[in-house]
């Protein structure tokens, strides 16, 4: 089988094509003979070094990837809901860039009829992503003004629609005027192209006392802002740094990390208590023990697609071969929609 592995930090020569023996499903695994394997920019971070779970879950040498889709070609003893052959869909704590993945029978999906391999190999991690700030940690409600960074991406596509679902006016901004047309589809009941407008201005003219809630993954570019432009009893879901990395291409800057680092913000209880607002945070690696949690996340996006309230996610292919070429293109911020390597 092929497997693509790290065996240290660094650029993308990091990311070795290597042949390694197939593995053998326990009594209650499945073995997946593995079709796609979906990209995120979790995977990047991981390249280079930063992903604090990755370190302490798995350390060097470890095979990014957090989903999947393909089909099933070994079942262990305990499993009779699902035979060779069938179709599938999942969700794995790292190792997804692989051409065979053994996983727990509770983290694979039957693949539904409205899906293509492809789409649901980039369904999982996203869906899960914006499912667990906006319907676990807080109740979306009608007519609740949500602002959400990088609309166009894998997770901000993933949030609009959840909270379009839940009633929500939702504010999308793009950094790129190509991406637009891609969150119109989507039903955005507003749109910020920050390429070509005041970011803050345009948000202030949206919700002049601010959004019930917003998104922001930015990190040090945004943050700041973005708690200023929440209002009293509203919430700040921070699940990402993207903008303190380097883009496609650079050298890592450690003064310029550094530096953006200094100037995250810092929020102390009392200021948040005194301005009446939260600040909710997550990172999906950590949440593995919560495989209840992932399952009624999967059922309830499966539900939007199934009824079109939820569109499949845009998927453009590279096959595993360019992985190198994948990484750096989602990492330029020039796409829309999801990643995916074929295998």
């Amino acid at each position: 089988m092929k497997k693509i592995v790290i065996h240290s930090a660094g650029s993308y020569d990091k990311l070795k094509i290597e042949d390694t023996p197939s593995p053998e499903p326990t009594s209650l695994e499945v073995r997946v003979k593995v079709a796609y394997s979906g990209i995120n920019y979790a995977d990047s971070v991981i390249r280079m070094g930063f992903y604090s779970s990755a370190k302490e879950l798995v350390g060097w040498p470890i095979t990014p990837g957090f989903e999947y889709s393909g089909t099933i070609d070994a079942c262990g003893s305990g499993i009779t809901d699902l035979k060779v052959g069938d179709q599938v869909f999942g969700i794995t704590l790292f190792g997804g860039y692989t051409s065979e993945i053994v996983v727990p029978r509770r983290q694979i999906y039957p693949l539904p009829s409205f899906l293509t391999l492809e789409q649901a190999a980039a369904l999982s991690a996203v869906s899960l992503s914006a499912y667990f700030p906006l319907i676990e940690m807080m109740k979306i409600r009608p007519g609740m003004k949500v602002l959400i960074h990088s609309a166009a991406g894998g997770v901000g596509s993933a949030m609009v629609q959840i909270a379009k679902a839940e009633g929500a006016e939702v504010t999308g901004v793009v950094g790129s005027t190509h991406k637009v047309e891609a969150i119109k589809r989507l039903g955005v009941d507003h749109i910020i192209d920050k390429s070509s407008v005041d970011l803050w201005a345009h948000a202030k003219k949206i919700a002049p006392v601010g959004f019930n809630v917003i998104a922001d993954a930015n990190g040090v570019e945004t943050l700041k802002q973005s708690y200023e432009h929440v209002a009293q009893a509203g919430k700040l879901v921070i699940y990402g740094f993207h903008t303190m990395l380097p883009r496609s291409g650079e050298r890592m800057n450690y003064f310029k990390l550094a530096w953006n680092y200094l100037r995250t913000p810092k929020f102390s209880p009392m200021t948040l208590t005194n301005h009446n607002k939260s600040i909710l945070c997550f990172n999906l690696s950590y949440l593995f023990t919560k495989l209840d949690i992932f399952d009624e996340g999967i059922r309830y996006v499966l539900e939007l697609l199934e009824s079109g309230k939820m569109k499949p996610p845009q998927v453009t292919i590279f096959p595993y071969e360019e992985v190198a070429k994948a990484q750096a293109t989602l990492e330029s911020g020039k796409t829309v929609g999801k990643l995916v390597l074929k295998f």
